[in-house]
């Protein structure tokens, strides 16, 4: 009969070569096979106004897009939520420049990008055809968590967007075609993989703008939203300042995270929430059944003691514990 060390001693090793089984799987394949059959990319130009981009956006449910500029028949870079709320910080600090705002192309960014001192449009990209391994490594160093696959037209060497990768999609299709998922027995909280330290968060009260620097100075996508207790109770997402300002509020930001999730649109995707005791396993299937984007970590009383963001599971998956 197995002691309970015995279980234990069994459980870490069968997730350890069930990562490594994982990392050997990431190998043999490459960003091509993770593309569905059939898909739709959205590639804006780099002349197109910003406040057109973003209607392109919103109308067709995406919440990022890659850049191409025709002068130079070349990838220009990943539009994100993050660049307009740069846009948003920038006007709000600079309210006598606000009538430019209709004008401002998206080659303009990079004006505005450096004037309130954030990283420029992330560039960087990777081949399709190069493992797929590779491809979550370089996605890991981007600002953005995603990497756009650029190919070469064989005739006149240009560059062609062939999609964007997303770490959604590739620990999706993990869960999917990798039955070692099921090994990952052992508690998240023993992998030292769980955002605990300065996780930041607001209140239902609390001003937009305020949450709009949090997301911004942080580099994050997220803000849980807790009561006076330190209960969760919702999240303010980058993708919701995109709603927020289709209504034309650029000037008008004192209003409340309460007020700003009133205009949240319908397809909202929920909070995902998790305790240390969850097994990565766990974590996986829900990936695999839902689109989970991030699971805030609880104690038993619903109080927020922690992040896990799907970038800590596959740097987890990629290199192992922090």
């Amino acid at each position: 009969m197995n002691s309970p060390q015995d279980s234990i001693e069994k459980i870490y090793v069968e997730q350890k070569l069930a990562v490594e089984s994982i990392r050997s799987f990431l190998n043999s394949k490459t960003s091509y096979d993770v593309l569905p059959v059939s898909y739709r990319l959205i590639v804006l130009d780099t002349a197109l106004l910003v406040k057109k981009s973003l209607n392109v956006l919103l109308q067709n449910n995406i919440v990022s897009a890659p850049l191409w500029d025709s002068e130079t028949s070349k990838f220009a870079g990943l539009l994100t939520s993050s660049d307009f709320i740069n846009v948003i910080q920038y006007y709000f600090s600079n309210p006598d420049k606000f009538e430019l705002v209709d004008k401002l192309q998206l080659n303009g960014l990079k004006d505005i990008e450096r004037a309130i001192g954030v990283e420029p449009l992330d560039t960087a990209s990777i081949h399709p055809s190069r493992p797929l391994f590779e491809a979550c490594l370089k996605m890991m160093g981007s600002r953005t968590r995603r990497i756009p696959l650029i190919d070469q037209d064989e005739e006149t060497h240009r560059e062609i967007v062939v999609s964007v990768l997303t770490q959604y999609r590739i620990l999706k299709f993990v869960a999917l075609n990798c039955r070692e998922t099921n090994f990952l027995k052992r508690p998240i909280g023993e992998l030292n993989i769980i955002s605990e330290s300065n996780v930041k968060s607001c209140f239902m009260t609390t001003p937009v703008i305020d949450a709009i620097q949090l997301l911004s100075q942080n580099g994050i996508a997220s803000i849980p939203i807790v009561d006076e207790n330190g209960v969760l109770i919702n999240v303010y997402e980058a993708v919701d300042v995109l709603g927020l300002i289709k209504g034309g509020i650029y000037n008008d930001l004192s209003l409340s995270v309460g007020e700003a999730l009133m205009r949240r649109s319908d397809d909202f995707e929920g909070v995902y929430t998790c305790t240390k005791n969850d097994k990565l396993s766990t974590i996986m299937d829900n990936i695999r059944k839902a689109r989970v984007h991030r699971f805030f970590v609880v104690d038993n009383d619903g109080r927020l003691v922690g992040v896990l963001s799907l970038d800590d599971i596959l740097r987890y998956i990629l290199v192992g514990e922090k």
